[in-house]
């Protein structure tokens, strides 16, 4: 079936030349090739034709972290409505983790979600495999068999593995593999059952806090295991200027480190939970890492910048209504982000002039799918056309 896309712009930079112009663009796809990308007028018959009307053509851009709940937990989120939420933000890929009940620790789970989402046929939402059974962080799960699932990384994101011996064998095997172990870096002997960033926010509504060092302590040991063992490790939604100082030294020896930073801990930091009309503060601003100090947001801000970090993952994490509007203390983390990524980015990074936008697509597509080795190209002939349009 053949689709002519035309009247689009991009950068010429997103077609793998040297220069960086904007230029105007028809493009041809075939059965869901690029086959032909012209600066003229395509003439023939087509089954479709979309007119861009001038609006921005990127290679899809690809979510590092998102949490879309099935099976088990469809209240929240189901694979068909996460993958919604996906393509309206302008994802053609995302990297599901495995905080599903049951848990994606064995073969049946990471099938049936790899299998669903080829169902939906919205998105591509590659699933990843725990780290250990039931995210307990004991038992190491059967990685052979995770990736024969379709599992393209492991991790037990949402928890932290607390267990030194634990998290060495899991890199051992990981390395073995060739699979990235993707770490949600929490020592919970710091982070003590927190709820908001340890600081004079949680003083001021005495709000038990968590501490910035409880990701920064585990993000050293995992950079210092990555060197141990040469396996792939990176850094979940890193969010404290000493976890990032971490992952700078480990890159600046050569290890195998690579992270991502999710936008609110970019933009927001906790001076801005707002309060509801109880006094008592909101906890849709609820997440964990938590949104950190000012300074922590700035040198995350200077990370993305400098390029310290490698991709930009939304951790979207929906919860029902009724689970966010609970006291902050007892309402679960997480909070959403798939539809309003980009524009966040582009806003606050692009159009203050802090990055290119030809570096943040690439930050958000390139690099992203990188991580997993996924062939998230440039726009070219011979190309898969997971390609989006921006208004």
């Amino acid at each position: 079936m053949s689709m002519l896309i035309k009247n689009v712009k991009t950068l010429t930079s997103l077609l793998d030349r040297e220069s960086n112009e904007e230029i105007k663009l028809n493009i041809l796809i075939d059965n869901g090739v690029i086959k032909n990308i012209s600066e003229s007028n395509i003439k023939g018959d087509f089954a479709s034709v979309i007119d861009g009307k001038g609006y921005f053509l990127s290679p899809g851009p690809c979510d590092p972290q998102v949490h879309f709940r099935e099976p088990g937990l469809e209240y929240k989120e189901d694979i068909k409505s996460g993958s919604m939420a996906a393509v309206k933000g302008g994802f053609t890929s995302v990297i599901s983790m495995p905080n599903t009940t049951p848990t994606a620790d064995n073969f049946e789970t990471v099938k049936y979600m790899w299998d669903k989402q080829k169902e939906v046929g919205l998105c591509r939402v590659y699933p990843t495999g725990a780290v250990t059974m039931g995210l307990a962080g004991i038992q190491n799960a059967d990685y052979v068999s995770l990736k024969e699932a379709g599992a393209i990384a492991l991790t037990d994101d949402g928890k932290g593995i607390q267990k030194d011996e634990v998290f060495k064998a899991a890199m051992i095997e990981a390395a073995k593999l060739s699979l990235p172990l993707l770490d949600h870096s929490e020592d919970e002997t710091l982070s003590a059952g927190g709820s908001i960033h340890q600081g004079e926010v949680s003083k001021k509504y005495n709000v038990k806090g968590i501490n910035s060092d409880s990701e920064a302590v585990h993000v050293k040991r995992g950079c210092e295991m990555s060197a141990e063992t040469g396996a792939h490790y990176h850094v979940l939604h890193i969010s404290t200027a000493k976890s990032i100082a971490h992952v700078k030294e480990a890159k600046a020896k050569g290890y195998k480190v690579t992270a991502e930073v999710s936008p609110h801990h970019l933009l927001l930091c906790d001076e801005d939970i707002p309060e509801k009309s109880d006094g008592t503060l909101n906890a849709n601003w609820k997440m964990n890492p938590p949104l950190r100090s000012k300074e922590d947001r700035a040198a995350c801000q200077e990370a993305l910048i400098d390029g310290t970090i490698d991709a930009i993952a939304t951790d979207h994490a929906p919860h029902a209504p009724n689970e966010k509007e609970m006291n902050i203390e007892n309402a679960p983390f997480g909070i959403i982000g798939l539809e309003t990524a980009f524009p966040l980015i582009y806003t606050n990074f692009v159009k203050s002039g802090k990055l290119s936008l030809a570096k943040v697509i690439d930050l958000m597509s390139k690099d992203a799918g990188g991580l997993f080795k996924l062939d998230i190209v440039r726009i070219k002939e011979g190309a898969i056309a997971d390609l989006t349009l921006f208004d």
